[in-house]
């Protein structure tokens, strides 16, 4: 099954700024989110995508400039995030220690499986990833700090939903149809309740070319001393190397580092 046209740019909204926003501000941080999603854009490039006029862009792409969230490559034109916006980034995952604590169980992990070890949390309707052990072996997968992936179509994702608050997948799901990537991701919501039933189960969750053809993913939860599932816990790999008869053991595996992770953050096992 062919993959859905991506639409270009950032949806538009269609409802009126909430009460006590601010238009100017709200804009400067659209521009900064396609410039995360979309670096290398051109001025003019930035301008088509976010639907805004371009003297508008230049003025926002300018200030934010100033503050060393945005910079441009004088050669080429081409703008990207700047380090202001890297710092304020960090400081955000050292909020809770997270990301210090969950890189050694990230390296273990890693060199116990083989495969690329992955740190995500819960972020609005998506995963945000925070931190990634890569492994060694030239195919690999990629989730650089910052990228964001679909809750119903990832590890960590659906490990979230399995084991959050209920209210995430009922929001999820009110928001509309669910978006397909691949002939196998699970768009159907009895289905993607079906999948969440059979991850609490057994405690990890299965990412089965649901997102992106040719890799998998086997994703366990992360508790905090409340009992809050805050994170998830992953590897990710090739098809022909996390086969269907590998599921299993590693899902052992990664649950079990998920617990190190949770037994870190003071919170229980599943």
């Amino acid at each position: 099954m062919a993959e859905p046209t991506r639409r270009r740019g950032r949806p538009r909204k269609e409802l009126p700024d909430a009460p006590g926003t601010v238009q100017a501000l709200d804009r400067a941080l659209d521009l900064l989110d396609l410039l995360a999603a979309r670096p290398g854009l051109t001025l003019s490039q930035v301008a088509e995508e976010a639907g805004q006029p371009a003297s508008t862009v230049h003025r926002v792409l300018h200030t934010l400039a100033a503050r060393g969230m945005a910079e441009s490559d004088p050669a080429t034109q081409a703008w990207t995030i700047g380090p202001q916006a890297f710092r304020l980034g960090t400081a955000f995952m050292r909020r809770s220690g997270i990301v210090e604590r969950a890189r050694p169980i990230l390296r273990t992990l890693m060199e116990h499986t083989g495969e690329t070890a992955n740190l995500g949390i819960l972020q609005g309707d998506a995963v945000l990833f925070l931190s990634q052990v890569e492994t060694t072996e030239t195919i690999r997968a990629f989730f650089p700090p910052g990228t964001r992936s679909a809750l119903h179509a990832s590890g960590i994702g659906k490990a979230l939903l399995a084991f959050g608050r209920p209210e995430t997948l009922r929001t999820l799901l009110a928001r509309g149809p669910l978006a397909r990537f691949t002939d196998t991701t699970l768009t159907d919501p009895q289905a993607l309740e079906a999948d969440l039933a059979r991850i609490r189960h057994r405690g990890f969750s299965f990412d089965d070319e649901e997102r992106t053809r040719g890799m998998r993913c086997i994703a366990a939860p992360v508790f905090d001393l409340s009992g809050e599932a805050i994170a998830g816990l992953s590897v990710s790999g090739p098809t022909n190397r996390i086969a269907p008869e590998h599921v299993k053991t590693l899902g052992a595996v990664v649950a079990a580092a998920a617990t190190s992770l949770s037994d870190a953050m003071g919170g229980p096992t599943p």
